[in-house]
Protein backbone atom coordinates (compact mmCIF):
# COMPACT_ATOMS: atom_id res chain seq x y z
CA UNK A 1 0.00 0.00 0.00
CA UNK A 2 1.40 3.90 -0.96
CA UNK A 3 2.13 5.84 2.44
CA UNK A 4 0.93 9.24 2.35
CA UNK A 5 3.16 10.86 0.31
CA UNK A 6 3.56 8.31 -2.58
CA UNK A 7 -0.60 9.14 -2.52
CA UNK A 8 -0.40 12.56 -2.77
CA UNK A 9 1.90 12.30 -5.97
CA UNK A 10 0.21 9.37 -7.37
CA UNK A 11 -3.30 11.36 -6.77
CA UNK A 12 -1.77 14.32 -8.58
CA UNK A 13 -0.04 12.61 -11.27
CA UNK A 14 -3.47 10.48 -11.74
CA UNK A 15 -5.30 13.59 -12.27
CA UNK A 16 -2.86 15.51 -14.40
CA UNK A 17 -3.03 12.56 -16.73
CA UNK A 18 -7.04 12.71 -17.12
CA UNK A 19 -6.48 16.70 -17.65
CA UNK A 20 -4.15 15.96 -20.72
CA UNK A 21 -5.52 12.84 -22.07
CA UNK A 22 -8.89 12.15 -21.48
CA UNK A 23 -10.63 9.00 -21.28
CA UNK A 24 -8.78 5.86 -23.87
CA UNK A 25 -10.58 6.38 -27.42
CA UNK A 26 -9.96 2.84 -28.00
CA UNK A 27 -9.88 -0.30 -25.46
CA UNK A 28 -10.84 1.48 -22.51
CA UNK A 29 -10.82 -0.92 -19.48
CA UNK A 30 -14.46 0.06 -18.58
CA UNK A 31 -15.92 -0.93 -21.43
CA UNK A 32 -14.18 -4.40 -21.90
CA UNK A 33 -15.30 -4.49 -18.01
CA UNK A 34 -19.01 -3.56 -19.68
CA UNK A 35 -18.92 -5.82 -21.95
CA UNK A 36 -17.94 -9.15 -19.35
CA UNK A 37 -20.72 -7.62 -17.03
CA UNK A 38 -23.38 -7.82 -20.14
CA UNK A 39 -22.17 -11.79 -21.15
CA UNK A 40 -22.83 -12.29 -17.17
CA UNK A 41 -25.71 -11.05 -16.54
CA UNK A 42 -27.36 -12.83 -19.75
CA UNK A 43 -25.90 -16.14 -18.34
CA UNK A 44 -27.23 -15.73 -14.76
CA UNK A 45 -30.08 -13.38 -15.04
CA UNK A 46 -33.24 -15.20 -15.24
CA UNK A 47 -36.93 -15.10 -14.15
CA UNK A 48 -35.54 -17.50 -11.44
CA UNK A 49 -32.94 -15.42 -10.14
CA UNK A 50 -33.17 -13.83 -6.46
CA UNK A 51 -31.00 -11.79 -5.18
CA UNK A 52 -28.25 -14.07 -4.27
CA UNK A 53 -27.90 -14.92 -7.75
CA UNK A 54 -27.20 -11.57 -8.26
CA UNK A 55 -24.74 -10.91 -5.37
CA UNK A 56 -22.22 -14.07 -6.47
CA UNK A 57 -22.93 -12.67 -10.51
CA UNK A 58 -21.35 -9.06 -8.97
CA UNK A 59 -18.41 -11.22 -6.86
CA UNK A 60 -17.34 -13.38 -10.20
CA UNK A 61 -17.21 -10.18 -12.36
CA UNK A 62 -15.45 -7.62 -9.81
CA UNK A 63 -13.61 -9.82 -7.38
CA UNK A 64 -11.06 -11.60 -10.01
CA UNK A 65 -10.24 -7.67 -11.29
CA UNK A 66 -9.17 -6.65 -8.41
CA UNK A 67 -7.51 -9.56 -6.92
CA UNK A 68 -5.67 -9.12 -9.85
CA UNK A 69 -4.64 -5.79 -9.75
CA UNK A 70 -3.79 -6.13 -6.36
CA UNK A 71 -1.26 -8.80 -6.61
CA UNK A 72 0.37 -6.67 -9.40
CA UNK A 73 0.85 -3.64 -7.36
CA UNK A 74 2.29 -6.50 -4.95
CA UNK A 75 4.78 -7.77 -6.83
CA UNK A 76 5.77 -4.24 -8.20
CA UNK A 77 6.45 -3.01 -5.00
CA UNK A 78 8.73 -6.01 -3.81
CA UNK A 79 10.68 -5.65 -7.44
CA UNK A 80 10.49 -1.66 -8.17
CA UNK A 81 10.59 1.42 -5.73
CA UNK A 82 9.00 3.45 -8.80
CA UNK A 83 7.15 0.76 -10.91
CA UNK A 84 4.00 0.55 -8.44
CA UNK A 85 3.45 4.27 -7.69
CA UNK A 86 3.45 4.58 -11.31
CA UNK A 87 1.14 1.91 -11.86
CA UNK A 88 -1.35 3.05 -9.13
CA UNK A 89 -0.79 6.99 -10.63
CA UNK A 90 -2.34 4.73 -14.33
CA UNK A 91 -4.63 2.74 -12.60
CA UNK A 92 -6.45 6.35 -11.02
CA UNK A 93 -6.24 7.83 -14.59
CA UNK A 94 -8.07 4.85 -16.03
CA UNK A 95 -10.64 5.21 -13.92
CA UNK A 96 -10.92 9.14 -13.16
CA UNK A 97 -13.62 11.13 -15.70
CA UNK A 98 -13.05 14.87 -15.07
CA UNK A 99 -11.73 15.65 -18.48
CA UNK A 100 -14.86 12.94 -19.81
CA UNK A 101 -17.53 15.89 -17.70
CA UNK A 102 -16.03 18.83 -19.83
CA UNK A 103 -16.20 16.70 -23.16
CA UNK A 104 -19.28 15.40 -22.62
CA UNK A 105 -20.94 18.50 -21.54
CA UNK A 106 -19.15 21.74 -22.71
CA UNK A 107 -20.73 20.63 -26.75
CA UNK A 108 -23.99 20.94 -24.63
CA UNK A 109 -23.20 25.05 -23.61
CA UNK A 110 -21.53 25.63 -27.00
CA UNK A 111 -24.49 24.37 -28.90
CA UNK A 112 -26.86 25.97 -26.70
CA UNK A 113 -25.30 29.75 -27.07
CA UNK A 114 -25.52 29.27 -30.58
CA UNK A 115 -28.97 28.69 -30.34
CA UNK A 116 -28.59 24.96 -32.33
CA UNK A 117 -31.37 23.15 -30.25
CA UNK A 118 -31.01 20.08 -32.64
CA UNK A 119 -27.35 19.40 -31.38
CA UNK A 120 -27.96 20.44 -27.88
CA UNK A 121 -30.56 17.62 -27.63
CA UNK A 122 -28.39 15.36 -29.48
CA UNK A 123 -25.75 15.92 -27.20
CA UNK A 124 -27.66 15.68 -23.83
CA UNK A 125 -29.08 11.97 -25.36
CA UNK A 126 -26.10 11.01 -24.98
CA UNK A 127 -25.00 11.83 -21.00
CA UNK A 128 -29.03 11.54 -19.73
CA UNK A 129 -31.72 8.75 -19.96
CA UNK A 130 -34.67 11.40 -19.85
CA UNK A 131 -36.31 12.42 -23.21
CA UNK A 132 -34.71 15.22 -25.24
CA UNK A 133 -36.19 15.44 -28.61
CA UNK A 134 -38.67 18.24 -28.21
CA UNK A 135 -36.79 19.70 -25.18
CA UNK A 136 -36.18 23.70 -24.68
CA UNK A 137 -32.74 25.43 -23.85
CA UNK A 138 -33.84 25.66 -19.51
CA UNK A 139 -34.76 21.48 -19.74
CA UNK A 140 -31.22 21.02 -21.55
CA UNK A 141 -29.40 22.83 -19.42
CA UNK A 142 -30.80 21.53 -16.20
CA UNK A 143 -30.58 18.41 -17.51
CA UNK A 144 -26.48 18.81 -18.05
CA UNK A 145 -25.85 20.43 -14.39
CA UNK A 146 -27.99 17.44 -12.80
CA UNK A 147 -25.68 15.12 -14.88
CA UNK A 148 -22.43 17.49 -13.70
CA UNK A 149 -23.20 17.65 -10.50
CA UNK A 150 -24.23 13.76 -9.94
CA UNK A 151 -21.28 12.71 -12.13
CA UNK A 152 -18.76 14.69 -10.11
CA UNK A 153 -19.21 11.67 -7.38
CA UNK A 154 -19.54 9.58 -9.06
CA UNK A 155 -16.22 9.78 -12.00
CA UNK A 156 -14.38 12.09 -9.75
CA UNK A 157 -14.71 12.81 -5.92
CA UNK A 158 -15.22 8.67 -5.45
CA UNK A 159 -12.96 7.56 -7.18
CA UNK A 160 -10.85 9.85 -5.28
CA UNK A 161 -11.92 8.79 -1.93
CA UNK A 162 -11.14 4.85 -2.95
CA UNK A 163 -8.12 5.93 -4.07
CA UNK A 164 -6.96 7.89 -1.41
CA UNK A 165 -7.64 4.80 1.50
CA UNK A 166 -6.63 1.63 -0.75
CA UNK A 167 -4.56 3.00 -3.78
CA UNK A 168 -5.40 2.04 -7.42
CA UNK A 169 -6.82 -1.15 -6.13
CA UNK A 170 -9.80 1.16 -4.14
CA UNK A 171 -10.27 2.97 -6.90
CA UNK A 172 -11.26 0.06 -9.94
CA UNK A 173 -13.37 -1.78 -6.98
CA UNK A 174 -15.36 1.92 -6.72
CA UNK A 175 -15.78 1.74 -10.05
CA UNK A 176 -16.53 -1.07 -11.11
CA UNK A 177 -18.89 -1.20 -8.55
CA UNK A 178 -20.48 1.42 -9.81
CA UNK A 179 -20.59 0.73 -13.29
CA UNK A 180 -22.58 -2.36 -12.33
CA UNK A 181 -24.66 -0.23 -10.50
CA UNK A 182 -25.48 1.89 -13.60
CA UNK A 183 -25.71 -1.26 -15.65
CA UNK A 184 -28.00 -3.76 -13.24
CA UNK A 185 -29.03 -1.11 -10.40
CA UNK A 186 -32.30 -0.92 -12.30
CA UNK A 187 -35.89 -1.50 -10.36
CA UNK A 188 -37.50 -3.09 -13.11
CA UNK A 189 -38.98 -6.55 -14.06
CA UNK A 190 -35.84 -7.64 -15.09
CA UNK A 191 -33.56 -6.37 -12.43
CA UNK A 192 -35.68 -5.98 -9.51
CA UNK A 193 -34.22 -9.18 -7.71
CA UNK A 194 -31.08 -9.71 -9.61
CA UNK A 195 -29.62 -6.22 -9.70
CA UNK A 196 -30.29 -5.35 -5.83
CA UNK A 197 -26.77 -6.14 -4.42
CA UNK A 198 -25.59 -4.00 -7.45
CA UNK A 199 -27.60 -0.93 -6.10
CA UNK A 200 -26.51 -2.15 -2.59
CA UNK A 201 -23.03 -2.02 -2.68
CA UNK A 202 -22.91 0.66 -4.91
CA UNK A 203 -24.98 2.82 -1.96
CA UNK A 204 -22.64 1.46 0.97
CA UNK A 205 -19.31 2.04 -1.14
CA UNK A 206 -21.15 5.39 -2.34
CA UNK A 207 -22.07 6.94 1.26
CA UNK A 208 -18.96 9.10 2.56
CA UNK A 209 -17.58 9.83 -0.80
CA UNK A 210 -21.43 11.38 -1.42
CA UNK A 211 -21.11 13.61 1.74
CA UNK A 212 -17.77 14.62 1.24
CA UNK A 213 -18.84 15.87 -2.99
CA UNK A 214 -21.57 17.66 -0.97
CA UNK A 215 -19.29 19.21 1.67
CA UNK A 216 -16.89 20.36 -0.81
CA UNK A 217 -19.51 21.96 -3.19
CA UNK A 218 -21.12 23.85 0.15
CA UNK A 219 -17.26 24.68 0.33
CA UNK A 220 -16.95 26.21 -3.28
CA UNK A 221 -20.28 27.70 -3.76
CA UNK A 222 -22.78 29.37 -2.07
CA UNK A 223 -21.85 27.53 1.50
CA UNK A 224 -25.23 28.40 3.79
CA UNK A 225 -27.87 27.89 0.71
CA UNK A 226 -25.88 24.24 -0.05
CA UNK A 227 -26.05 23.92 3.77
CA UNK A 228 -30.17 24.67 3.83
CA UNK A 229 -30.56 22.65 0.63
CA UNK A 230 -28.45 19.67 2.04
CA UNK A 231 -30.72 19.30 4.84
CA UNK A 232 -34.37 20.21 3.67
CA UNK A 233 -34.08 18.76 0.27
CA UNK A 234 -31.62 15.44 0.13
CA UNK A 235 -34.27 13.37 2.34
CA UNK A 236 -37.09 13.40 -0.03
CA UNK A 237 -34.45 11.82 -2.67
CA UNK A 238 -35.27 7.97 -2.89
CA UNK A 239 -31.30 7.71 -3.10
CA UNK A 240 -29.27 8.01 0.01
CA UNK A 241 -25.99 9.07 -2.07
CA UNK A 242 -27.95 11.58 -5.13
CA UNK A 243 -29.70 13.57 -2.57
CA UNK A 244 -27.28 15.15 -0.40
CA UNK A 245 -24.63 15.52 -3.82
CA UNK A 246 -27.01 17.12 -6.13
CA UNK A 247 -29.62 19.26 -3.39
CA UNK A 248 -26.11 20.65 -2.00
CA UNK A 249 -24.54 20.98 -5.87
CA UNK A 250 -28.12 23.00 -6.88
CA UNK A 251 -27.70 25.09 -3.09
CA UNK A 252 -23.73 26.38 -4.04
CA UNK A 253 -25.13 27.13 -7.47
CA UNK A 254 -28.06 29.32 -6.58
CA UNK A 255 -30.28 27.50 -8.96
CA UNK A 256 -33.41 25.84 -8.85
CA UNK A 257 -33.25 21.88 -10.38
CA UNK A 258 -35.04 18.83 -9.61
CA UNK A 259 -38.86 19.03 -11.00
CA UNK A 260 -40.41 17.73 -13.92
CA UNK A 261 -38.51 15.74 -16.39
CA UNK A 262 -39.58 13.15 -19.27
CA UNK A 263 -38.57 9.33 -19.34
CA UNK A 264 -40.07 6.98 -22.48
CA UNK A 265 -42.89 9.64 -22.79
CA UNK A 266 -43.65 9.52 -19.12
CA UNK A 267 -43.75 12.93 -17.50
CA UNK A 268 -42.02 12.56 -13.80
CA UNK A 269 -42.27 14.79 -11.09
CA UNK A 270 -39.01 14.73 -9.19
CA UNK A 271 -38.35 16.70 -5.61
CA UNK A 272 -36.79 19.99 -5.58
CA UNK A 273 -33.13 20.82 -5.85
CA UNK A 274 -31.49 23.76 -4.59
CA UNK A 275 -33.06 27.10 -4.90
CA UNK A 276 -32.85 30.43 -7.03
CA UNK A 277 -33.05 30.91 -10.74
CA UNK A 278 -34.03 27.86 -13.81
CA UNK A 279 -30.51 26.57 -15.17
CA UNK A 280 -29.22 28.44 -18.27
CA UNK A 281 -26.55 27.11 -20.71
CA UNK A 282 -23.69 29.34 -19.13
CA UNK A 283 -24.49 27.46 -15.80
CA UNK A 284 -23.39 24.18 -17.30
CA UNK A 285 -19.41 26.28 -16.95
CA UNK A 286 -20.35 27.16 -13.49
CA UNK A 287 -21.15 23.47 -12.60
CA UNK A 288 -17.99 22.10 -14.09
CA UNK A 289 -16.15 24.69 -12.42
CA UNK A 290 -17.65 23.86 -9.12
CA UNK A 291 -16.03 20.11 -10.18
CA UNK A 292 -12.98 21.33 -11.17
CA UNK A 293 -12.24 23.80 -8.14
CA UNK A 294 -13.49 20.93 -6.12
CA UNK A 295 -10.66 18.83 -7.47
CA UNK A 296 -7.95 21.05 -7.03
CA UNK A 297 -9.19 21.45 -3.35
CA UNK A 298 -8.87 18.03 -2.54
CA UNK A 299 -5.30 17.59 -4.46
CA UNK A 300 -4.21 20.35 -2.18
CA UNK A 301 -5.39 19.02 1.34
CA UNK A 302 -4.17 15.42 0.37
CA UNK A 303 -0.15 17.02 -0.72
CA UNK A 304 -0.77 19.39 2.80
CA UNK A 305 -2.09 16.63 5.24
CA UNK A 306 1.16 13.89 3.47
CA UNK A 307 3.49 16.85 4.07
CA UNK A 308 2.22 17.43 7.19
CA UNK A 309 2.19 13.83 8.40
CA UNK A 310 5.61 13.40 6.92
CA UNK A 311 6.97 15.94 9.26
CA UNK A 312 7.87 18.01 6.35
CA UNK A 313 5.52 20.82 8.25
CA UNK A 314 6.76 20.56 11.40
CA UNK A 315 10.04 22.57 10.75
Amino acid sequence: MLDGFDTAICLLLGVALDLAFGEARRFHPLVGFGNLAIAMERHFNSEHASRWTGAVAWMLVVLPFVTLIEYILIWATQNSAWLAPLLDAILLYACLGLRSLHEHNAPIQEALEKGDLAEARKRTSYIVSRDTAEADEAYLSKASVESVLENGCDAVFGTLFWFILFGGAGAVLYRLANTLDAMWGYRSPRYLRFGCAAARIDDVLNYLPARLTALTYAVMGNTQLAWQCWQRQAPQWPSPNAGPVMAAGAGALGLALGGSASYDGVAEMRPPLGEGKPAAATDIARALRLVSGGTGVWCGVTLLAALFLSGVLYA
